[in-house]
């Protein structure tokens, strides 16, 4: 008895030592305010729109374009090798992928961030040049998270965007991790094998901490921006008149109901005809 006792109060022991664990402590009450912003939830609720979609894809692409170069320059770093596994993890191409899809080629041009995106990605390139090491903060918050959510969040948006494939969803497949639990438990033996000095642990954990509240400004930043966009349409459909009008030609002319009756069924014996005429 006395045996199991200290047995299991060694393994306890270990288990507070482990940073994985470290980090899950400290960053708790941070994960439970990430979880419940309004952009979050809407995801939970299975009522993200696609303006919500669009604009989150592009902060990720931002956050993981600078994340997924940092750790690509460090890699051979003491502290970012362990962790280190770019085919099994990396997001850029995925999101790339479905920015495409829902913006078209040319979405570098139209894709809009919030300042709380550009603070992060700033972040995550500090660190990169100054403390390596504290990638790991980001990297594991990041990765294991969208494992641990991602089919879950991919069905979800599937659902509520109506989309008939996966199209626009690549950036929740993980195509290289056959089985996502067990990867885990191998990134989590990877980082907890990481050797770090006590300052250097403290400033890992304060880092994981900022990453969940970088995540929570980001997440607050999004949806304010909606916020915006929806009060500005409806502020404009609330304040201009509505207008008869008709564009021929180029010209914007204003309609009777008569006129716009007959011109209809003009355009429609013209539309008729076209097609039996391409038949």
């Amino acid at each position: 008895m006395a045996t199991e006792m200290t047995t299991q109060t060694t393994m306890e022991q270990l288990t507070d030592r482990d940073l994985s664990e470290q980090i899950k402590r400290v960053t708790k009450e941070s994960h439970v305010r990430a979880e419940n912003t309004e952009l979050m939830l809407s995801f939970q609720r299975g009522k993200v729109t696609l303006q919500q979609y669009k604009l989150l894809l592009a902060s990720l692409y931002e956050i993981y374009r600078a994340l997924e170069e940092e750790l690509n320059r460090n890699s051979d770093h003491a502290g970012v090798a362990p962790i280190y596994f770019p085919s099994e993890l990396a997001r850029l191409d995925s999101i790339e992928k479905d920015l495409e899809f829902f913006y078209g080629r040319d979405w570098r041009e139209k894709i809009v961030v919030p300042a709380a995106t550009k603070r992060y990605s700033h972040r995550l390139r500090q660190i990169g040049k100054e403390n390596p090491e504290f990638l790991l903060a980001h990297a594991y918050t990041r990765y294991l998270g969208d494992l641990s959510g991602g089919q879950i969040l991919g069905r979800i948006a599937q659902r509520s965007l109506g989309l008939k494939s996966s199209k626009g969803l690549s950036f929740f497949a993980f195509p290289g991790v056959s089985s996502p639990n067990l990867f885990k438990q191998l990134y989590r033996s990877r980082m907890n094998s990481v050797e770090l000095t006590e300052e250097e642990r403290n400033g890992v954990l304060e880092e994981a901490v900022r990453a969940f509240e970088l995540n929570i400004q980001v997440f607050d930043d999004l949806q304010r921006m909606l916020d915006v966009t929806e009060n500005e349409l409806q502020s404009n459909l609330t304040h201009s008149k509505p207008r008869n009008t008709l564009l021929i030609q180029g010209s914007l002319i204003t309609t009777s109901p008569l006129l716009r009756t007959v011109l209809g069924l003009f355009v429609v014996l013209a539309t008729v005809s076209v097609g039996i005429y391409a038949l």
